[in-house]
């Protein structure tokens, strides 16, 4: 099931809500203030390899910032 991450365009709560494929309806509203004005925020993931590295989505760094790889 993923975790989704949102704000609250109301008060500024950011929080996690688990959407189940197959579930029941959530509710999507701020749990803190119940507004519905919420946003869902791009998340951030890593992933690793048979050798245990990791790699992020945040992209890779470099001493310039203006290789063709960096995301800025």
């Amino acid at each position: 099931m993923p975790i989704y991450t949102y704000l609250c365009k109301k008060c500024g709560n950011k929080f996690d809500l688990l959407i189940g494929v197959n579930a029941e309806k959530v509710k999507l509203e701020c749990p803190r203030c119940k507004s519905k004005k919420i946003e869902k925020l791009m998340g951030t993931f890593s992933v690793g390899d048979s050798s245990g590295s990791k790699l992020d989505s945040s992209g890779p760094s470099c001493s310039t910032g203006t290789c063709p790889t960096c995301f800025g």
